[in-house]
């Protein structure tokens, strides 16, 4: 009977043991959570970031990686800079002149790479439109305000040509309200984000006439490069240089993830807003297009180079350590 009695209390006593085990590790898992630090970005409600940012959130490649993302959604992109401004959050989604503005105004940013898709300029399908010269003399209907990325981009491409867009009549807007102008004959021509472009295609009738993309390469700029990015503030990134990188790793995963199966796009759908398969289609595939390569020194001086033409003779231009991207 001993025998039998000192097996069982043997076997009793690893059970006990390994029940102490896991809950130990029960206990330290919320204690390891709350060690995460946590990156809190303001993101445009219907805006295509937060497309990747609720798949990464929703894969759990934040905590795979060793943070906590917390996104705050904001209803318009002056929220999201006041945001970043007063320091609410930690990051946003800008273009890489805005960025450049702050620098230039002694506050710099830090840039991690989120998308290469640019404006687009949109005609009806019978429209004569094909061309930057074509545009003088047009009603052109611009999204955004006068300081928008796509604006300024195509304001320096007319001038570099010779073309005089101060005999066009410009209207900016919201991208719903310049949509259904164009479609009632208002307007000629509306220069829009990628996004309400692909919506517009997929919804039939018009045609994107060329694309910023497509004037980037004609001037002899690489037309892959990323004019959309997560911004930082410097001192903080300087601060959260780990959790920085931890990030940009996630986002990479996020994107490559999007690109390679098609099935998790499902999960973001209803944020796209899509009203049938055929404009979703059109979103997905031309948000996965916008990928932008990894950037290495090469890629970042033509950044600077971008930048460099685009301000007044003499300013400095944002420094190659303001562009982050992801290490293995």
């Amino acid at each position: 009977m001993k025998p039998i009695r000192s097996l069982l209390s043997s076997l009793l006593a690893r059970r006990l043991s390994r029940l102490a085990a896991l809950l130990l590790l029960a206990l330290a898992l919320p204690a390891m959570a709350a060690e995460r630090p946590v990156l809190r970005l303001a993101v445009l409600q219907f805006g295509t970031a937060h497309w990747e940012l609720d798949h990464l959130k929703r894969s759990g490649l934040d905590q795979a990686n060793g943070f906590e993302l917390e996104v705050r959604l904001v209803a318009d992109l002056p929220a999201s800079r006041l945001a970043l401004i007063s320091g609410s959050v930690d990051g946003i989604v800008g273009d890489l002149l805005w960025a450049q503005g702050r620098y230039a105004a002694g506050a710099p940013l830090v840039f991690v790479p989120f998308s290469s898709r640019l404006g687009e300029l949109v005609v009806s399908e019978d429209s004569p439109i094909t061309e930057l010269a074509d545009l003088a003399g047009q009603r052109i209907g611009v999204a955004g305000g006068p300081d928008g990325y796509a604006w300024q981009l195509l304001q320096r491409a007319a001038q570099r040509q010779g073309v005089a867009l101060d005999r066009s009549q410009v209207q900016f807007a919201a991208p719903p309200l310049l949509d259904q102008a164009l479609r009632r004959g208002q307007l000629d021509a509306v220069l829009t984000f990628w996004h309400f472009a692909a919506r517009l295609r997929g919804e039939g009738g018009v045609r994107t006439a060329f694309g910023m993309r497509e004037l980037l390469a004609a001037n002899g700029v690489e037309a892959d490069l990323p004019m959309l990015g997560y911004l930082f503030a410097q001192p903080w990134a300087e601060q959260h240089a780990d959790l920085l990188q931890r990030f940009a790793r996630a986002v990479h995963q996020s994107k490559r993830q999007l690109a390679e199966n098609p099935q998790a796009w499902q999960g973001i759908r209803p944020l796209m807003r899509a009203t049938d398969d055929q404009v979703f289609a059109a979103l997905r595939d031309a948000f996965v297009a916008g990928t932008p390569a990894p950037l290495d020194a090469e890629r970042v001086a033509a950044l600077r180079a971008l930048l460099a033409g685009c301000v007044d003779a003499g300013q400095a231009v944002m420094p190659a350590a303001s562009f982050i991207q992801a290490q293995p």
